[in-house]
């Protein structure tokens, strides 16, 4: 007895055609994936290009199917909020009683601090814009932690450009594409961030090694650091500007010193982008302010001064000299000509003139000799 046919032998073929292109596929998928998370890529590259747009495609996607994540997320925080709402609301009233007097002081210290500034002359460093953004997906394994962002070109964003949470620092930024940016985190073993202590003001580099606590390395100094001290970006290097929170120094169970970020004490949804690259842009924001100041007449160029004669040239006239100051040119008056001195007279003592001209003498009678003896005496 013959065995019946199979209907589905027909089938074998067109079966073993889509295996072969669902491999193809499957091989180039892998591949685009592996080339555009490759730790090397920068924009400059080939591959940027393909890093770029599966950074475009997969942000969006992430965004879908993280919603019913996150609106579970949302909801289930609200019945806790509603559990907990007495005892919050005690801690909060304990909270805010204690920093209405933190709020006196600091009123006290900024007027304080302003008024020193203005006497020493000091000027701030301009105020960095600022772009905010929403995390969509959270690419995490033993080597690699970073966040894609929906925000991107479109809003002037660079690679570089430091990432605030709103309990502190998150990372900085890796990669853009139009409509999604990469952050790099803190926690990242590729991360490298120069901080420093708040007490000693000591420097340190954070260094990520895939864990939650990343490591200070390169501590200087006798007991730089102890436990519970700040630790502060040192906006070393013009990376990131100076002074934002990082985290809390603790003692690891290895022996390093580690930070507990800040930026973990809430989860990382909405982020701040600070438009911030290097120093060079707080160089060109005060160049602008100070070509906005009114700029005095320049003042004559002092002759004399400076100048090196031509061959051939006549020779300049001589001016009167002129009188220099700290601030202002006086030309001074010329010098009136001196008197010639005065020899003394080498002539002789002239005669004493007599007082009244005697008169002619007229001729008297003639006397007898004894008479004579009267005439008036010259």
């Amino acid at each position: 007895m013959a065995f019946r046919e199979s209907p589905f032998g027909e089938l074998k073929v067109p079966l073993a055609w889509t295996a072969a292109v669902a491999l193809i596929v499957a091989v180039v998928v892998a591949v685009a994936l592996l080339m555009s998370d490759r730790r090397e890529t920068f924009q400059s590259e080939a591959y940027g290009v393909t890093r770029q747009v599966g950074d475009a495609v997969a942000a969006p996607v992430s965004g879908a199917l993280a919603a019913p994540g996150r609106w579970t997320g949302l909801g289930m925080e609200n019945i806790r909020d509603y559990l907990f709402a007495v005892s919050e609301n005690r801690k909060l009233k304990a909270e805010l009683k204690e920093a209405r007097q933190w709020r006196d002081v600091a009123i006290a210290l900024r007027d304080t601090n302003d008024r020193y500034k203005s006497l020493l002359g000091l000027k701030t460093e301009p105020p960095i814009p600022m772009v905010a953004a929403r995390t969509v997906t959270d690419s995490r394994g033993p080597f690699a932690n970073t966040r894609l962002a929906n925000a991107g070109m479109e809003k002037n964003i660079q690679p570089g450009n430091p990432v605030m949470s709103e309990s502190g620092l998150v990372g900085r930024v890796i990669g853009v594409t139009r409509g999604a940016s990469r952050i790099l985190l803190l926690t990242d073993i590729a991360s490298r961030t120069p901080v420093m202590i708040d007490r000693t003001n000591a420097r340190a580099i954070l260094t990520g090694d895939g864990g939650p606590n990343p490591k200070l390395d390169y501590l200087r100094g006798k007991a730089p650091v102890k436990q519970g001290d700040r630790v502060l970006t040192s906006g070393d290097g013009g990376v990131l500007p100076r002074g934002l929170p990082v985290g809390v120094a603790v003692k690891g169970l290895d022996g390093h010193w580690r930070v507990i970020l800040a930026s973990d004490a809430a989860p990382i949804d909405f982020v701040r982008i600070l438009l911030f690259q290097d120093f060079s842009q707080l160089e060109k924001a005060q160049k602008d302010e100070l070509d906005k100041m009114p700029v005095p007449p320049p003042s004559g160029p002092v002759e004399g001064v400076g100048m090196v004669p031509t061959p051939g040239a006549p020779a300049p006239k001589a001016k009167p000299p002129t009188t220099i100051t700290a601030t202002t040119v006086v030309p001074a008056k010329p010098a009136a000509p001196k008197p010639a001195a005065l020899k003394p007279a080498t002539s002789k003592p002239a005669a004493p003139k007599p007082a009244v001209k005697p008169a002619a003498p007229t001729p008297a009678p003639v006397t007898p000799p004894a008479a004579a003896a009267a005439e008036v005496p010259f």
